[in-house]
Parts: C-alpha cells; structure tokens; sequence
C-alpha cells in the first residue's frame, strides 16, 4: 500500500524529521498451528503482517484491514499480547525518520471468510502458511522477536495469565514467576 495520505501530509509540514506513528502486527495461527507470514517487497524478508493505523481507527479494525490487504485473509481478532514501542529510529531511503509503538494482537482466520492466502498488494512478493518449526527465511529481526512475544503471551494465556506484555521500567512485563 503506498503512504497514507495523512503521513504524506505531515511530511509536507515536518519534512523528514522524526515521526512517531501507532502501528500493529497480526500473529495469525490457523487450526493446524501454522503461522501466516509474507515476504516483503521493501526488504525482501519473511515477516508476521504489519501496517500502521489511519487516523480514528482502531489497532483492532487496523489489524484486520492490514491482514486482509497484505494476505486476502480474512481474521478475527481474539487476543492484545502485546504493547511494545521501537528502540531505533528507522530511517527510509528517501530521508523520512519514523518510530513506532506497536500493538501485536493474536488472530485466528475468519470461518466464514477466507483463509487461502493470496499476495494482495505490492507490499508483498509471497505469502503463506508455515509450520512454526519451519519458517522461511530470510526472517526479519523484528519477526523473530513479536514471535518470541506471542509464543510467551500464549503460553500465560494458556496458564491463565491472560495479561498483555509490555515493557516498564526496561523490563518486559508481566515478568516469570
């Protein structure tokens, strides 16, 4: 999806100076334990789906519409797992500066809508369901670390935890026991 208009706006009046925007990520599993990821057309690399939200929307409609967009998966949203925000300023090749808090919410496909992945934008090369202990690669950084955060927010949730993580203080939270 090319830039929102909205950032395109601000852009015009701050120029490449930084910008923090809310964005969000979908940890997508099917029945079978697959995990839904696509490969970018920007890096080249494997990762979970994530997009920014427009102004008014929120991160869950955000979540849906991104997935839906990317991959012609259609989700529900079941879990917030995560609320994180980036530790470096990621710089584009046109100069823009951007930081990012991120909400990671855990999805399951739709029922009724369709879950054959399919590449949806020119946001992406390839997309598809994957066995968690056979990911593609090459794997973004940042994947690799939200999976970390699903699987440890999964396994809370399946304990009874059903806290989302966050990080307070440097530490991520709720901490081990």
């Amino acid at each position: 999806m090319p830039t929102p208009e909205f950032v395109l706006e601000l852009r015009r009046s701050i120029g490449h100076d930084l910008l923090w925007l809310n964005g969000v990520t979908a940890f997508v599993s099917d029945d079978r334990g697959r995990v839904l990821l696509g490969r970018r057309s920007d890096t080249g690399q494997w990762a979970l789906v994530y997009g920014i939200n427009e102004p008014g929307e929120d991160p869950a409609d955000t979540v849906v519409r991104e997935v839906r967009e990317e991959t012609g998966v259609d989700v529900i949203v079941t879990d917030l797992a995560a609320v994180t925000s980036s530790r470096e300023v990621v710089t584009y090749a046109n100069g823009d500066r951007t930081m990012y808090m991120d909400h990671m919410f855990i999805c399951r496909p739709d029922p009724s809508g369709n879950a054959d992945p399919f590449v949806g934008d020119e946001e992406g090369l390839s997309v598809g369901w994957f066995d968690p202990g056979q990911l593609p690669a090459p794997l973004a950084q940042t994947t690799v670390e939200r999976m970390a955060r699903a699987r440890t927010y999964l396994k809370r949730l399946h304990g009874g935890d059903a806290h989302a993580l966050f990080v307070f203080k440097g530490l991520e939270r709720p901490t081990a026991d």
